[in-house]
């Protein structure tokens, strides 16, 4: 059966000589994993740029009842981006975040609330020109609301963090202390983002790594951020 729908690239691999296998969060089938042919090809016939994280697509596809690996009848661009692919900040953080939504949503399932979200964001976050150093952080914990544990308050993420002895035996957390000095920086993020006075891009990365700590105590192995250290040198 063939089923028209939108869908938000989240990463692929590569399979055989120029073919991939497209991993895709779409509005009407959640989480799919496709195989898209001679995308890889050299020259003027490549359309591997169309499957690059967080591209956003109009697609046409076939489902199985059996689930696993189909194929896409048709896609296009659903949004071509205007400043991303140009910016090497902006294109390290959505990889980055193309790679904790690839860790976080698993669902073989619409939900029209979470995918309306991502694909807003997505095109938002190519039309800012600028003061988006913090897009990122806000995005994570938009998303957390969406994935079910989000955050009231800075005080919430802080006490989880600090408190946690799986938090703090997978990385070397903070003193109790030092964390509580971020409370209010994320109680900017979660109320008023157009106001948050994060200093500098040394607060910026602790509170990211707090907020990847969080995710750790409610996402079971979300593992090792590999686009992390990408984003951090990029950003520093």
């Amino acid at each position: 059966m063939l089923v028209k729908t939108r869908g938000i690239v989240l990463n692929y691999i590569k399979f055989r000589e120029s073919s991939i296998i497209a991993k895709v969060y779409t509005e009407q089938l959640g989480v799919q994993s496709y195989i898209v042919n001679s995308v890889r090809k050299k020259g003027t016939g490549s359309r591997i740029a169309l499957f690059q994280p967080f591209t956003l697509l109009d697609m046409v596809v076939y489902t199985s009842h059996k689930g696993g690996l189909t194929r896409i009848s048709e896609y296009k661009s659903a949004y071509p981006f205007s400043t991303i692919p140009f910016d090497i900040r902006k294109s390290s953080i959505l990889l980055f975040l193309s790679e904790m939504v690839s860790r976080t949503i698993k669902e073989e399932e619409e939900n029209p609330a979470l995918f309306h979200f991502l694909f807003n964001a997505i095109i938002e976050f190519d039309e800012l020109q600028e003061h988006f150093e913090n897009f990122h952080l806000i995005f994570l914990l938009h998303l957390s609301h969406h994935l079910g544990f989000g955050p009231s308050s800075g005080t919430e993420i802080v006490e989880q963090v600090a408190f946690s002895p799986n938090a703090q035996s997978l990385t070397d957390a903070p003193p109790v202390l030092a964390l509580q000095a971020y409370e209010q920086l994320f109680d900017q993020l979660l109320h008023t983002p157009a106001q948050a006075a994060i200093p500098n891009g040394k607060v910026r990365r602790e509170m990211l790594s707090i907020l990847i700590r969080y995710y750790q105590l409610h996402v079971e192995r979300l593992g090792e951020i590999k686009s992390l250290a990408i984003l951090s040198e990029v950003l520093s």
